[in-house]
């Protein structure tokens, strides 16, 4: 068997942003590799997002948050839903719903603001949503307790069929996530038990 294929440093930036789950940012890139600069960790990073551009591939590199990602192309989107609804057959509850959106829009937030919106206690339903990775504690909150802080997923994001939480409709008032029923509710919620994964059953994407 013949020896294989010696990567390129352009090959190990692939291999980075495939593994990297958040933005990865040019210096760390330029550390990785060590590289005499930053510039040449962004002279890789362009070679690749050329490579993908002049291909049919159904991914590209998009620079977002101070850093870079490999995401889906716009156009696939439709059969990332269809199979993130053929593999979970996930149904969220209404107040899964409500938690989420909340989260989808104020992101980082902690529990207790949470519940301030919803006003309810929300613990079993943020339970639901990181089992399902929809949600994921992104750090801890200076103020008394340091509670958790949440931010979506990426499961999020395709579960949605959406590229980037900046893509999330532009509204005032009333939180809504795209393809869900019902969830702008959360604003006449009354103080209560919260019924967690039970009550009426709304399918994820619509």
């Amino acid at each position: 068997m013949g020896r294989l294929p010696v990567p390129t440093p352009t090959d190990v930036v692939e291999a980075l942003l495939f593994a990297s789950d958040v933005p990865l940012e040019a210096e760390r890139i330029r550390e990785v590799l060590d590289l005499g600069d930053v510039g040449e960790a962004r002279a890789l990073v362009d070679e690749l997002r050329a490579r993908y551009d002049a291909s049919s591939q159904g991914l590209q590199i998009v620079e977002v948050g101070g850093g870079y990602r490999m995401v889906t192309r716009p156009d696939v989107a439709p059969w990332l839903v269809r199979l993130a609804r053929a593999r979970t057959r996930a149904r969220l509850s209404r107040p899964a719903l409500e938690a989420l959106a909340i989260v989808a829009y104020k992101q980082p937030v902690s529990r207790p603001e949470i519940d301030a919106v919803r006003g309810v206690n929300s613990d079993a339903v943020i339970e639901n949503l990181l089992e399902r990775r929809l949600v994921r504690i992104t750090g801890r909150k200076e103020a008394p307790g340091r509670p958790y802080l949440f931010e979506t997923t990426r499961e999020f994001l395709v579960a949605f069929g959406l590229r980037d939480v900046a893509d999330l409709p532009k509204v005032e008032g009333e939180l809504i996530v795209p393809e869900l029923a019902a969830v702008a509710e959360h604003g006449q919620a009354e103080t209560q038990q919260d019924p967690g994964a039970g009550g009426a059953d709304v399918t994820t994407g619509g």
